[in-house]
């Protein structure tokens, strides 16, 4: 796969997440896609980013995520970004704050026939519960 494809399938990904149309992950997503950092309870391929996504949105309705940077090799692409959002709903068992976050994360995709195959990620959820006051610091 060209490094070119695999850098449209991952901004595929990110229209897909930031307009919050997580049933069209299996554009972009092969079934057997191993995430080398899932959640918990994450289950492998296109349902499991549903899943995660679904609940990630539910927390914070109003969820976007910008890349910052960009790099791609081949078939891999990997981009820090940050996430944005306000705590409406229940995050890790967090009642809704109605307060604003902004973290960043880190991201690495391997593609083939314009899939995302595997995934190594990290987000900051530590300074997703400072930002909700679920945890001091």
């Amino acid at each position: 796969m060209s490094r070119e494809s695999s850098i449209q399938a991952t901004e595929k990904f990110g229209e897909l997440v930031n307009g919050g149309r997580f049933d069209a992950f299996p554009e972009v997503v092969a079934p057997d896609c191993h995430d080398h950092d899932p959640a918990p309870g994450q289950h492998m391929g296109p349902e499991g980013y549903k899943a995660f996504f679904t609940e990630l949105r539910t927390a914070f309705p109003d969820m976007q995520v910008e890349v910052e940077k960009l790099v791609a090799d081949g078939d891999s692409v990997a981009f820090a970004y940050t996430l944005t959002g306000t705590h409406q709903g229940d995050f890790n068992g967090h009642k809704p704050t109605g307060k604003a976050i902004k973290v960043r994360g880190m991201q690495i995709g391997r593609f083939v026939d314009g899939k995302m195959v595997e995934r190594w990620g990290s987000s900051d959820e530590l300074g997703i519960l400072k930002q909700i006051g679920a945890i001091e610091g």
